[in-house]
């Protein structure tokens, strides 16, 4: 038999929900600025691998060439990302779901087995919890990357005025190589989190909608429950 469980408070899902839009809209206005100077590429003898990013990917994805127009909504967006992940945190601190997100000393070997059944090398998935060890990792990993991205943002838009900050993270352009690979571990996280919410099906993706999730029980051990 099934039964209806609670799995997400509902200000978790509020957290998720903005969140998610936000962050998407940073990345887009995030590219607006980096194409006014679009230096980074992957060079080995002296030849060009790979260039982040062709012209081709500003006229496929209808990337307008307004730089001041992008700083302003990065500024915006950027608001709504710091608050939002500063009261995510409060919230998990005072309500104790930080327990199920932190990583724990047996969530890496968990991440493995995860993993290994996610591309097919593992039939067995580990015992259910709220959050497997891959999760912990990866939801973790994003509020230090966050806080990462908000440091070396204000790093490299205020070089003079917080030149300690920029000083600390080793000079202007390695904070801003730094904010660009975090950005680029977004879009990789992203990817990850919807091929993981793809593969968890349905019932996972509506618990983080409604905050239950239908989960299968034992009829005689339900019995003796009541």
């Amino acid at each position: 038999m099934t039964i209806v469980k609670k799995k997400h408070p509902l200000a978790i899902r509020w957290f998720h929900w903005i969140n998610f839009p936000i962050l998407a809209l940073m990345l887009w206005s995030g590219l607006w600025i980096y194409w006014a100077n679009d230096e980074y590429r992957i060079e080995a003898g002296g030849k060009v691998i790979f260039k982040f990013f062709p012209e081709g990917f500003y006229q496929v994805f209808d990337i307008p060439f307004n730089l001041a127009e992008g700083m302003a909504w990065h500024f915006v967006f950027m608001w709504v990302f710091m608050l939002n992940g500063f009261a995510y945190v409060c919230y998990t601190l005072f309500s104790g779901e930080w327990k199920y997100l932190v990583p724990g000393k047996d969530s890496f070997k968990n991440a493995i087995k995860v993993t290994l059944h996610d591309i097919g090398l593992r039939k067995e998935l580990p015992a259910a919890t709220k959050f497997n060890g891959a999760q912990q990792i990866a939801y973790t990993s994003i509020i230090i990357f966050g806080a990462g991205s908000i440091i070396t943002g204000m790093a490299i838009y205020k070089p003079v005025q917080l030149s300690w900050i920029t000083s600390f993270l080793g000079g202007y352009k390695t904070a801003r190589l730094i904010h660009f690979c975090l950005a680029l571990s977004y879009v990789f996280f992203f990817v990850i989190h919807v091929v993981q919410v793809i593969r968890a099906g349905w019932n996972n993706f509506r618990a983080m909608v409604t905050g239950f999730e239908v989960v299968a029980v034992n009829k005689n051990a339900k019995e003796n429950e009541a």
